[in-house]
């Protein structure tokens, strides 16, 4: 055992040392706004909350961020590339500051909306410029280990987030004479994380990436590459596509699920999201390893299957601890794959391609965040959680099902365009 965790340190220092100057500046930015969105994340749904809206507003508005994502997905990724990924980066980090900071200094539904549209823009552009750019800083050796790093640190650096979060609005209340579910409290909390937010672009002003010229790019890219790899890019694409539409039901109320059905505090949450986001970044550091010893295809069906019994029992546990138990399983295993395989799909495109893929993955990840959560904010007003859960463990069921057939099953059924290097 000792010499297994040694080992497993060693290579984990080796890739780190082989990490490009601008990776580590990266990943810096990712740890302050990982902390940051953790925050915001847990405590949004309250501040909406706190002024008198219920679950369907919460379900608009994450349909409003996520519909946008899905609509300017593959515009966003053709100015990723007129722009740079260094611009790019940053656009990203401030329009998601700036939504936050909106959304605090003028509340209403319709300002919501808007900066919700706001957060969606922001988010694309730095999701589509995310992937094309820790390909172009990285090389064979070390590139599954730094797109999970980027995820790792991000959810790790949320533990953090997550328990101060829990505690921020009681502090803040404490301080201004109200109370901590009032909405000055969550209010104030939001505006402290907005600042923090806005500092993770300090290290984005570090990077040094070219960027392309005019004429290099088509403005009919995007749809010239789909076109000409639509059956291959169908594959690789349609079971995110599924998840996305399973998670929207049920994962950005999860907060809302705790207070309401287990009747949980703030303070309780907080530190629930945190040791979930802790626990989620340790799977995310050890998939890199394991997707080497038995491969990434292999990993993703396996870890996404297993998490399908602890989604049931986090959904339908009649008790808070074994909710609380199996609701860390769920989100370590579900997600421990998802660098491994966005590796596997930017690894197997021509340079050219990836900010259109990244695009096409970006949509199908907001797609179903864009229509589920208004139908199941929906649900939850007239019959509960429970008709969510189980939609979500069906279509989790079918993607796994997917990613099976595809790339395990028969994986020489798909010709995947030649990678250059670059």
């Amino acid at each position: 055992m000792g010499q297994t965790t040694s080992a497993f340190l060693r290579t984990y220092a080796e890739k780190l040392h082989q990490f490009s100057p601008n990776a580590r500046w990266y990943l810096a930015s990712v740890v302050i706004t990982g902390a940051s969105m953790g925050v915001f994340r847990l405590l949004f749904n309250f501040y909406v909350l706190s002024q008198g809206y219920d679950e369907t507003l919460l379900g608009n508005l994450i349909t409003a961020s996520s519909l946008t994502a899905l609509v300017v997905a593959l515009p966003m990724g053709y100015l990723a590339d007129r722009l740079g990924r260094k611009r790019s980066l940053i656009l990203g980090a401030a329009a998601v500051s700036l939504a936050v900071w909106v959304m605090v200094l003028l509340p209403s539904a319709g300002m919501f909306v808007a900066m919700n549209v706001l957060l969606g823009l922001g988010q694309s552009l730095s999701g589509v410029s995310m992937g094309p750019f820790l390909m172009e800083n990285s090389g064979d050796a070390e590139r599954t280990y730094l797109f999970s790093f980027s995820s790792g640190f991000q959810t790790a650096s949320a533990f953090v987030g997550n328990w101060i979060g829990g505690y921020l609005p009681t502090w803040i209340g404490a301080a201004i004479g109200v109370s901590p579910m009032a909405t000055l409290a969550y209010g104030g909390a939001l505006m402290v994380i907005a600042s923090v937010a806005a500092l993770g672009i300090v290290p984005l002003l570090a990077l040094r990436t070219p960027k392309l010229s005019a004429s290099q790019r088509s403005a009919f890219a995007p749809l010239t590459y789909f076109g000409s790899h639509a059956g291959i890019l169908s594959k690789l694409v349609l079971p995110m596509l599924v998840t996305s539409i399973g998670a929207g039901l049920i994962m950005p109320f999860m907060n809302v699920f705790f207070r309401t059905v287990h009747h949980q505090p703030d303070p309780v949450i907080g530190s629930m999201f945190a040791w979930g986001s802790l626990a989620m970044g340790v799977g995310l550091l050890i998939a890199p390893p394991l997707a080497d010893r038995f491969g990434k295809i292999q990993l993703v069906v396996v870890t996404q299957a297993l998490s399908i019994p602890f989604l049931a029992l986090l959904g339908f546990a009649p008790w808070f601890g074994l909710s609380a138990l199996a609701y860390y399983f769920r989100l370590a295993l579900m997600n421990m794959s998802g660098p491994v395989y966005q590796t596997f799909v930017m690894e197997h495109v021509d340079a050219e391609g990836r900010a259109t893929v990244a695009s096409l993955v970006s949509m199908a990840s907001n797609f179903g965040w864009a229509i589920s959560p208004t139908v199941s904010g929906w649900m939850q007003v007239r019959y509960g959680f429970d008709p969510a859960f189980a939609g979500t463990i069906l279509l989790y069921t079918l993607s796994v099902a997917l990613y099976w057939w595809f790339f395990w099953k028969s994986p020489r059924k798909m010709s995947l365009p030649a990678r250059r290097r670059i």
